[in-house]
């Protein structure tokens, strides 16, 4: 019989001391992480969940390689991240826009290359899903070099009066660089040395945003996760992992369109299930 395990993360601000002063206040991140908890032991996973101080780059890829060593072909790993995306500079050549996207850990960033690396020690046959209400966020699980289908819909619009988004201001993103420029900067040398190798589990991101767009962050839950919970309506929901992206899309405003993007095999039979069921 197939079994989960989940990993929900949430943080409502980050450590000053390395991201250059700022703190990053956020209201609703942590609120999403216990509601994607909730959905999990719903369904009967056992769930980690990491709230700020907790939300450690060592915690979340700790808790990422765990999962890998436990689960099968047929199991589920449920990942769901809620906080501050941001971006440091790309040394790959793998970004058009010349800037790697990141989750905003409590006390450092977290690659996208290196959330794929951490994906790839996972079995074949292992189902992995991965929700991202962050900023930049459409493609956050993908490799260096790794060419995949992007799904996007709709266009980038500014708001005359904009939400509070969940996005590291450009100054605090340079200031961050700069101030731990040799930590990044490694980080991504020692990607590209170890050749990341391709991941055998079959890995779905629904995402709160494209790549260029932006998370907005909410009271009770952000845009993303709220509009998520709406539509799944406490298990209600009828229909698979497509039609869950579409119906969250049909209820987001034009400039925050959530994204589908896949790594790995592809696997129908995983598509195609009601989601978060095992």
């Amino acid at each position: 019989m197939a079994k989960g395990m989940a990993l929900a993360i949430g943080l409502n601000s980050v450590d000053p001391q390395h991201y250059a002063g700022w703190s990053g206040p956020l209201t609703a991140c942590e609120a999403d992480a216990n509601d994607m908890a909730d959905i999990a032991r719903a369904s009967a996973m056992p769930v980690t969940t990491l709230l700020t101080r907790a939300a450690t780059r060592a915690a979340v890829l700790t808790g990422i390689a765990a999962a890998s060593q436990q689960l099968k072909k047929g199991d589920l790993f449920f990942l769901t991240y809620s906080g501050h995306g941001g971006q440091v500079r790309d040394l790959n050549d793998d970004e058009p826009d010349l800037e790697d996207e990141t989750w905003c850990l409590f006390d450092g960033q977290l690659l996208d290359d290196e959330l794929y690396a951490a994906l790839g020690q996972f079995l074949d046959g292992v189902r992995v899903l991965v929700l991202s209400d962050s900023c930049h966020s459409g493609t956050v699980i993908k490799a260096a070099y790794y060419r995949g289908t992007l799904m996007t819909r709709g266009m980038t619009l500014v708001s005359e009066d904009p939400p509070k988004f969940r996005a590291m201001p450009p100054d605090a993103a340079l200031a961050t660089y700069r101030k731990n420029r040799q930590f990044y900067d490694d980080l991504q040398k020692k990607v590209r040395k170890d050749a990341i190798s391709q991941v055998k589990a079959s890995a779905v991101l629904i995402s709160g945003c494209q790549d260029n767009q932006l998370s907005a962050d909410g009271i009770f839950n952000g845009l993303f996760t709220g509009t998520l919970l709406r539509v799944w309506d406490d298990g209600r929901f009828v229909g698979d992992y497509h039609r869950l992206h579409d119906a969250i899309v049909e209820r987001m405003p034009p400039d925050q369109t959530p994204n589908f993007f896949r790594v790995g095999p592809f696997d129908n039979t995983f598509e195609a299930m009601k989601p978060f069921t095992l």
